[in-house]
């Protein structure tokens, strides 16, 4: 059933004919012109490279408006948000559409702890991968795994749902976890049932056999906000593969393998690895900070700064400011400095002081500070893209079930404007003496 109002038509005039197509409003004001009958009505189908200016679906989850700089998960304020709640409390907002009560709560972390651990068959994968292996790797494969032992559930009941997401959150973090391990050819630690979901991964992460980890309630905290700053994000790349998968009836655990995949690309959830990266070469070659932003504005020139600049956002990134507040707390309270934050601040004061950069709207993203707030705790780079799919399950699976639930479900099948050769025969082809095959050249 549809939430959106219709608030008025709009005329389309076409080869001497007018077609009118409903105009639809959210409940934020956002509007659209509703074309689902427009190829059924016109022969023609909408022409949208990277389904920019195209609504794929009606939902609920999150709201995100660009110019204003606003992100809200089911009408909360994401700065609300990671002020007041653990991740597992938005987790739990973003699935069920409400925060947990006490109850609810303590009943959802029972669940957490209660299937956190692995099928001791699922360790032998690990010792198969090669110690090069990249952990956004292990973890799709491994995720996509769970369904041959874990079947899933028939999600018709809030307890069903509560241990499908509790299992997959939990279970997610432990993989997360034993990839590390594996990657740094160290003994897996088990999740204990006296910790919280950010020290249980922490400590499976960081303890070892020598070494008797505590998790520090100030890198738990941040963790926990960072986490809740990924969480979900509209209809984003990884989201929209979630529910393109999940639309042909996929199971969760497929569709949310698939995200994974999406997530691991460079220009979506490994963005904030090459921000560091682009900080290590910094200082690696001497530049400067005003260097950098000379370099970012010669079109001559290939370098790229990354870590600005958003597709959707047009003013400074919400999520952006709290991850830059996050970042500042993590190095101070590892009392030290850091010479890449201090090179990020020089680069964001003269970004945002510079007329290219104001003329474009290309202010500070959230992998602009993350990953230097990944690094201070301790976490390699090759892992920064695993946090963020960490952070972004909740998200992915509110979206998955809220596509599955949604009365209007179609599997998604885009259309194309063809620029292919005109029909041709193979006799006509092969007739012609100058013909020449382009593969032989």
């Amino acid at each position: 059933m549809s939430m959106s109002k219709e608030i008025a038509r709009a005329k389309l005039c076409l080869d001497g004919k007018e077609y009118e197509l409903p105009v639809l409003e959210g409940t934020e004001g956002e509007r659209a012109l509703d074309i689902r009958r427009l190829r059924a009505t016109t022969g023609m189908v909408s022409y949208d490279p990277g389904v920019v200016n195209t609504g794929v679906c009606e939902s609920n989850i999150t709201f995100v408006d660009g110019e204003k700089g606003i992100l809200r998960f089911r009408g909360y304020d994401i700065e609300d948000l990671t002020e007041h709640c653990s991740f597992l409390e938005v987790a739990y907002l973003l699935v069920h559409g409400f925060l947990p009560t006490p109850s609810e709560y303590n009943a959802f972390s029972k669940l957490m702890n209660l299937h956190s651990m692995l099928h001791e068959d699922m360790r032998n994968f690990f010792s198969l991968y090669p110690d090069h292996a990249h952990p956004m790797a292990i973890l799709s494969a491994m995720v996509v795994s769970l369904s041959t032992f874990y079947p899933e559930l028939e999600l018709d009941s809030t307890e069903a749902i509560d241990i499908t997401v509790a299992r997959l959150l939990s279970k997610l973090r432990t993989i997360a976890a034993f990839s590390y391990k594996k990657n740094m050819g160290q003994p897996i630690v088990y999740p204990r049932s006296d910790l919280r979901y950010c020290e249980n991964f922490l400590n499976m992460m960081f303890h070892t056999p020598v070494n008797g980890y505590s998790p520090d309630p100030v890198i738990t905290h941040a963790l926990n906000q960072l986490l809740i700053l990924h969480a979900d994000h509209e209809q984003n790349c990884s989201t929209s593969v979630v529910r393109t998968v999940g639309s042909s009836r996929a199971n969760l655990y497929a569709s949310i393998s698939a995200g994974i995949c999406a997530l691991w690309g460079p220009l979506h959830g490994g963005a904030n690895q090459r921000v560091i990266e682009m900080l290590e070469s910094v200082i690696k070659q001497g530049l400067s900070a005003a260097t950098l932003i000379e370099r970012a504005k010669d079109k001559a020139d290939p370098f790229k700064l990354f870590g600005f600049g958003h597709r959707v956002y047009k003013t400074y990134d919400p999520r952006a400011k709290v991850a830059k507040k996050i970042c500042k707390q993590v190095i101070s309270h590892m009392t030290r400095t850091d010479p890449l934050l201090e090179i990020a601040q020089e680069l964001e004061e003269r970004a945002m002081a510079d007329a290219y950069f104001q003329e474009r709207n290309l202010y500070p993203n959230v992998d602009f500070y993350t990953g230097l707030s990944y690094r201070a705790m301790g976490i390699p780079i090759n892992m920064f893209t695993v946090m963020f799919a960490i952070g972004r399950l909740p998200g992915w699976i509110a979206q998955w079930l809220e596509q599955r639930d949604n009365a209007e479900n179609r599997i998604v099948r885009p259309r194309q404007v063809y620029v292919g050769p005109s029909r041709r025969t193979v006799a006509e082809t092969l007739n012609v003496s100058t013909y020449s095959h382009p593969g032989k050249n």
